[in-house]
């Protein structure tokens, strides 16, 4: 098991200086957050730590423990229990290795070239190398010359990495050696980034642990291992270290620092598998070699058989009755058992705990001796005999395959959430299969074998037959990561699996040949829906999404993003959500799928339904390479593929498609297809405004909020669309999905006179939009809709920004005929009328004393009261709907600028009568629809003075009402 704390980059600020007080030969340590003082210490396990917060407080060893970050349970002292591997050689065997090991450590290393620094035993899978390593640790330890002891497990967190190694050795060296703390300290002064992750092993190694060794050694130990023997540091399973470089670069430093100093009294006793990596950094001089097969070990198995047996009978008084006097097993069974076991502890202590510990076979440790007697020669049998008992139960292949093909082991909790099974399945399955597999003593420690060997069996097909883990599970697992990332909860330890080795499970699936592709369909189909599903609403999703499929040869981001008119940002943000089924490193490496069966998904309409890409969609990718190609531009991958590639795509077209394009397409053939294009769709209903719409829109609505801001039903947006496919991007089959252009020089034409001609969308129509957003929120106000809608909610965000549009990019020389103009049908004629007062009461407010003579200042003074009363004749006599539009502040209804001091208008007599005429109609019209207002005062008088904001979108139409009837009785 890994450590989880979290490592010493994250815990500190300003690194790591030197102490100020008065304790000798400690090591304080500054950050941020607090200061450290760890005094010298015999055993890291009862050491006394002082901590300088403040002058003379105590730090606990855990306070150490979270600045070092060593592993905990990587040395021999770990709980074997649930820290394999769980070996250790009983009394009496490997005695003969052991002496051979021993007294290579004992001689001096002073004046001795003939003894090399470094051991090197190696064997096969089981052979006893762990046995070793602990018995030796255990030995040296307790003579307190054990500098450190470290065994690598695979699949095992940073157990199985070399990024935690050096401080683990140099947290347990100045727990061995209290005389190397100092020089310690020193070097961490001079570098803080050595205690981070960021640092070479082989720099964290020579400035953590030998340097300050030999300093010590320097300074007066050299005479303490002159009389005891040198110091060890014992490496049990290097070959289970992923880091395979770093283990290599280890390797080498370290017989290079013996080089360098031949003297030093130190030695490293390391165990391993012969892997070439190692062989090829360790087969050399300087290294002392040992086949651990090569020492014949059935004497030892014998031995071990022999003490267990005993020793269980010992204990077991039941089994001792039905054994009676006699010896079992007997000395002929122990002989065929150590013939079977062939050398192999693993398999001896596995064997054993079959015949001898409970199981619901129903048999005593009497009746399964004889089927252990019977079995085929090494582990495989005993696998193969042992997953037999638990192959009927449901979902067995599934839970053994997992755990076959996990790329770091994961606890009972987490294989169920992951799987999506329930607890009591898995434990069904595991509790059969103790004797090969660790099953942790609660449910949140993570599941291991009992010895890799079980891997190496399940994932070859020869040897586990009907066990098989095949590596097209990897597929299934990559979908159920997918599906676990789904989960609530953040620390779910399924979810984060799945996060981090979702795309690892994809990429060994991507490995199969392709021939097994259609075998796993469903499988392939299910992960490739759910991931998408999970993007589908991101902008531009589609666009992105086809293009890479569609594409002749694969493009950069950046090139995705330069041909599509899209911002590098967007692409690479929809891309890396589908990281787990796509390749993508950087924003300059080409985009590809992982697996070609992604192609076939996307061009399989019964597959992928409403992913499926369509053929239609190379017309889209034919008209962004025009511009590209033909415009004078410098050459990058999009310009290259354009000029390459674009004929290829032009080829898609049908032939009567061909027939209406010109000859020779070229800049000036593009504007000739937006106008063929636009010409076809022209005759439908409200092609105008849903052009004008997509185009003027701030950002992409969907087809149904594009509907609703027009006040039409859906199926007409869907139809326009339809015939303009080849330049706007829609999604028929989502109608929730954004509405884009496609490409984006398709902008430029509509809003160029010069290039569009009769489908030219003026700035003008910007007025239109600030008036549909108008209407919606008007709408949402009378509480005729209680849910905020899309559209909406855009009308709501937006309305003021398109009045801004307009304003800044028009005279308003013809604003009350363009106000006329606006569609108003009779159930909306009170958004029209109020939309109408508020923007004329607006340009009234901005045009006075602006170069405006007095006759246009009071026509439209007039206009705007007319508005008013019109929008208090027409609010509709329905139950249910308020008049709280009245009390709203022009700021609600889209009025945002201040207004600063007063204006003056002298109006005549004739004009007065007319305003008073429009102010008589709004009382009216007040005291029918709303009889319980007070028009005799307003709710801002006082003292008979009208106290109100000169900020003009804080009015109300209240407001405006009593300032016009104000004005006149004046």
């Amino acid at each position: 098991m890994s450590d989880k704390r979290a490592p010493a980059e994250h815990l500190g600020g300003s690194g790591i200086t030197s102490a100020h007080d008065s304790h000798s030969g400690g090591i304080t340590i500054y950050n941020n957050y607090s200061n450290c003082q760890v005094n010298n210490v015999g055993h890291i396990g009862n050491a006394n730590f002082e901590h300088v917060r403040s002058e003379g407080q105590i730090v606990s060893s855990s306070e150490l423990d979270a600045i070092l970050t060593p592993i905990t349970d990587a040395s021999y002292t770990r709980n074997r229990k649930i820290s394999p591997p769980d070996s250790d050689c009983l009394p009496g065997t490997r005695e003969e290795v052991i002496k051979g090991i021993t007294t290579w450590v004992d001689s001096p290393t002073l004046f001795n070239s003939d003894s090399p620094h470094v051991f090197w035993t190696h064997g096969y899978v089981g052979c006893g190398k762990s046995s070793i390593s602990q018995a030796v640790s255990k030995r040296y330890g307790g003579k307190g010359r054990l500098l450190g002891s470290f065994f690598f497990f695979r699949n095992s967190g940073d157990r199985s990495r070399m990024v935690r190694f050096a401080v683990t050795l140099a947290s347990q060296m100045m727990a061995a050696v209290p005389a190397t703390k100092s020089f310690y300290k020193a070097a961490v002064e001079a570098d803080p980034t050595l205690l981070t992750r960021g640092t070479s092993v082989s720099t964290q190694m020579e400035r953590l642990v030998y340097k300050p060794l030999h300093a010590a050694v320097k300074r007066g130990l050299i005479f303490k291992t002159l009389v005891q023997g040198p110091f060890l540091v014992v490496i049990d399973g290097l070959d289970e270290c992923e880091d395979k470089q770093e283990v290599k670069e280890f390797v080498e430093h370290l017989l290079d620092f013996f080089n360098r100093h031949p003297s030093v009294p130190l030695r490293f006793f390391i165990t391993s598998r012969v892997e070439q990596h190692l062989k090829e950094c360790l087969n050399v001089a300087g290294v002392r070699l040992d086949d651990l097969v090569s020492h014949g070990s059935e004497d030892d198995i014998m031995t071990f058989l022999k003490t267990s047996f005993a020793h269980r009978l010992e204990k077991d008084a039941v089994l001792a009755a039905e054994v009676g006097s006699g010896q079992w097993p007997s000395l002929d069974d122990l002989k065929t058992l150590v013939h079977h076991i062939g050398g192999s502890f693993i398999f001896a202590s596995v064997l054993f705990k079959y015949i001898v510990e409970p199981s619901n076979d129903g048999l005593t440790p009497l009746g399964r001796l004889p089927l252990a007697l019977n079995m085929n020669p090494g582990l495989d049998g005993l696998y193969n005999f042992t997953l037999a008992r638990s192959q009927r139960l449901h979902h067995f292949s599934d839970v053994i395959s997992t755990l076959a093909l996990l790329f770091q082991p994961l606890s009972i909790t987490a294989i169920t959430d992951l799987l999506g099974l329930k607890l009591f399945e898995v434990l069904h399955i595991l509790v059969n299969l103790q004797a090969i597999i660790h099953i942790p003593g609660t449910d949140e420690r993570p599941v291991t074998f009992c010895h890799t060997s079980l891997r190496d069996f399940l994932t070859t097909e020869s040897r586990s037959g009907p066990f098989f883990a095949p590596p097209s599970y990897h597929l299934y697992l990559s979908y159920r990561c997918s599906l676990a990332q789904d989960k609530p909860e953040s620390e779910n330890a399924a979810a984060l699996y799945g996060v981090g080795y979702c795309g690892n499970h994809f990429e060994e699936f991507a490995r199969l040949p392709p021939f097994l592709q259609g075998l796993f369909l469903l499988t392939v189909d299910a992960l490739y829906g759910h991931i998408l599903a999970k993007s589908q609403s991101s902008l531009h999703f589609f666009d992105i999404l086809w293009t890479v499929a569609l594409l002749f040869e694969p493009l950069p981001i950046s090139g995705i993003a330069q041909l599509l008119g899209l911002e590098t940002r967007v692409v690479s943000q929809v891309l890396s959500s589908l990281q787990p089924i796509i390749n993508i490193s950087s924003d300059t490496s080409l985009v590809t799928f992982r697996h070609p069966s992604l192609y076939d998904f996307l061009s399989t309409e019964t597959r992928s339904r409403q992913f499926f890409t369509p053929p239609s969609f190379h017309h889209h990718l034919f008209y962004c390479c025009l511009p590209l190609r033909d415009e004078e531009r410098t050459e990058t991958p999009a310009t290259v593929y354009s000029t390459v590639h674009h004929t290829k795509h032009f080829d898609f077209f049908s032939p009567s498609e061909r027939d209406q394009l010109p000859a020779s397409p070229s800049p000036q053939t593009l504007d000739a297809f937006y106008i063929l294009t636009l010409s076809a769709a022209r005759h439908l209903p409200h092609f105008s405004d849903i052009i004008a719409t997509i185009v003027s829109l701030i950002t992409p609505l969907s087809i149904t909020a594009v509907a609703e801001l027009l006040s039409i039903d859906p199926s007409e947006v869907v139809q326009v669309l339809g015939d303009l496919k080849a330049i706007i991007s829609y999604y028929p089959m989502n109608s929730d999905l954004p509405v884009t252009l496609f490409p984006k020089p398709l902008r430029d034409f509509l809003t160029t006179e010069s290039r569009s001609g009769p489908f030219f969308i003026s700035p003008s129509y910007q007025l239109q939009m600030s008036y549909h957003c108008f209407s919606l929120k008007l709408k949402h106000l009378l509480n005729e809709t209680q849910l905020i809608s899309p559209g909406t909610q855009y009308g709501a965000r937006y309305c003021y920004d398109h009045w801004m549009k307009y304003t800044s990019s028009t005279s308003g020389q013809g604003f009350l005929p363009e106000l006329e103009r606006l569609p108003h049908p009779p159930n909306q004629n009170l958004a029209y009328y109020l939309f109408s007062f508020t923007r004329t009461f607006l340009r009234l407010e901005r045009g006075v004393g602006q170069h405006s003579t007095p006759q246009r200042v009071f026509h439209q003074l007039s206009k705007c009261a007319e508005f008013l009363a019109l929008s208090l004749e027409c609010h509709p006599d329905e139950a249910g709907l308020t008049d709280g539009w009245l009390d709203e502040s022009f700021h609600v209804l889209g009025i945002e600028m201040p207004s600063h001091g007063s204006h003056c208008l002298e109006v005549q007599q004739e004009q007065a009568l007319s305003l008073q005429r429009i102010v008589e109609r709004m009382s009216t019209a007040i005291k029918e629809k709303f009889p319980k207002r007070d028009l005799s005062k307003s709710q801002r008088q006082k003292n008979g003075v009208l106290e109100i904001d000169t900020r003009i979108n804080h009015w109300t139409s209240m407001d405006a009402y009593h300032v016009c009837f104000l004005f006149l009785a004046s």
